[in-house]
């Protein structure tokens, strides 16, 4: 009898250092595959992208050179929609709104030709001064890349998205400069929150690798330091909550602006580069209306920001007309530039109306707009130490997340998956795109709070001009 009990434990000990043995087998291989694997993808996309990007920047300099380019904005609409609607109509729009579609909807699938019109249509509508970014591209030629280098081996769908998630990663990162906020971002745009953690290791490699090569080939990166934060006070701390409040309904006007952009688009029944166009003629009187620093990427006015430049108040309401006409009426390209650029006049004004340092201010409106805009409140608090430094990142990070909630169930990514309700009294169906969010005011405590939530929801309504949802 105790023989056959030693036996027993012996052979149930044996069996668990087997199990144990080939759980772990299986891990350091797959640990192994992806490694190899996001390297390739980060190495593909580094070379794309700092190619896009080198080849952008001789472009638009030498554009630049002459002082009305912009009148050839038409022109260019034209020639980026005609490209778009006919190689590849999954280039159109801003790039990772496209990718995040494909990864919800295709398992990542998409079509090659997208890379090289992609990057076409977005140098042409830069060159001429169309408002938009860079790193959607890059995010779309990434993922695009990514996608076909799946299909060569023939990788099942899962695996495809993942390469695909580790092309928006390091598209991401390799325009920015930012790999590890750039990770992040790839895994975290996808869902409103949730995060896919399956990915975060190629996700990481792949942004590392894609920032090394694309650093290697020469391109540079912005890095402003921001070393002049007051000492932590409750008044200062006040202001920084009511900027990140502040910096949430400027990313509703964004949403909105860019929103009601796309409906005035939709109700021009004619053929698309002839609204390329009108677009571009749009902007031309906007221009001559303004000024050229809403054209283009922004960068000077941005970095100006950074570094205490005054700028007029309504700057970043100007940002957003720009950006909306050209993206509804054809134009191809990114949407975080124009953020970083919105984000950073708007908390210029917000400094300087509340007489404190309006470069802090617009550090932290940059963070704080991507966040409530993009629905990145992790990737846009990492964001801050990558390109403004360790000093002002909490008051950023704080700031960040406020705008993350303030900005509600809405995103300039309408194909963003939700995962969660921003606020217990708000019930939103779980799993749907961000597009088909209807939040319904529902508390799930009846208490004085949430009756003077459900006025305030009512009163809003109102307003608003719609008919009220709520569950009582």
């Amino acid at each position: 009898m105790p023989n056959s009990f030693l036996n027993f434990i012996k052979r149930q000990i044996e069996n668990r250092i087997k199990m144990a043995a080939a759980e772990e087998s299986i891990m350091i291989i797959s640990v192994l595959k992806w490694t190899v694997l996001a390297t390739v993808t980060g190495a593909i996309v580094g070379l794309s992208s700092g190619g896009f990007l080198k080849l952008l920047q001789w472009s638009t300099g030498y554009s630049s050179k002459y002082n009305y380019y912009f009148l050839l904005l038409p022109a260019g609409f034209f020639i980026s929609s005609a490209l778009v609607k006919y190689l590849a109509p999954e280039a159109k729009g801003h790039g990772t709104e496209k990718v995040i579609e494909a990864v919800h909807k295709r398992s990542g699938k998409i079509a090659l030709p997208v890379v090289p019109v992609k990057l076409a249509a977005t140098i042409v509508t830069l060159v001429v001064g169309g408002s938009v970014g860079k790193e959607g591209p890059s995010a779309q030629i990434g993922a695009g890349l990514a996608s076909a280098f799946a299909d060569l081996f023939r990788f099942g769908n899962a695996d495809r998205k993942k390469l695909v998630i580790c092309g928006i990663s390091a598209g991401f990162a390799s325009v920015f400069g930012t790999p590890i906020a750039g990770s992040i971002f790839g895994i975290e745009v996808l869902f409103i929150g949730g995060m896919m953690y399956e990915v975060l290791l190629p996700s990481f490699i792949a942004g590392i690798i894609s920032f090394e090569v694309s650093s290697h080939l020469g391109v540079s990166y912005f890095y402003h330091s921001i070393k002049f934060v007051p000492t932590f006070s409750s008044s200062f701390f006040s202001m920084v909550v009511l900027a990140g409040i502040f910096f949430g309904i400027v990313s509703v006007i964004m949403i909105e602006g860019l929103n009601a952009g796309e409906r005035l688009a939709h109700k021009l029944h004619f053929w698309a580069p002839l609204k390329g166009l009108a677009g571009g003629v749009a902007l031309i009187v906007l221009t001559f209306a303004f000024s050229k620093q809403f054209l283009g990427l922004g960068l000077n006015s941005i970095e100006g920001t950074l570094t205490g430049l005054q700028i007029v108040w309504y700057a970043f309401l100007i940002k957003i007309i720009f950006t909306s006409i050209t993206l509804a009426m054809e134009g191809s390209g990114g949407i975080i530039t124009p953020i970083f650029f919105v984000g950073a006049t708007a908390g210029s004004a917000f400094g300087r109306l509340m007489g404190l340092d309006p470069a802090s201010f617009a550090a932290i409106g940059i963070v704080a707009l991507v966040a409530g805009a993009a629905n990145a409140p992790i990737a846009a608090s990492i964001l801050t130490v990558e390109l403004f430094g360790p000093a002002i990142a909490p008051y950023a990070a704080i700031a960040a997340v406020i705008s993350f909630l303030i900005s509600g169930h809405r995103s300039v990514y309408p194909s963003q998956v939700l995962a969660m309700s921003k606020s217990p009294s708000l019930e939103v169906e779980q799993g749907c795109e961000i597009i088909d969010a209807r939040p319904t005011f529902a508390p799930r405590e009846k208490s004085l709070i949430a009756f003077f939530y459900y006025k305030v929801w009512l009163f809003l309504c109102h307003i608003g001009g719609r008919k009220s949802e709520e569950k009582r």
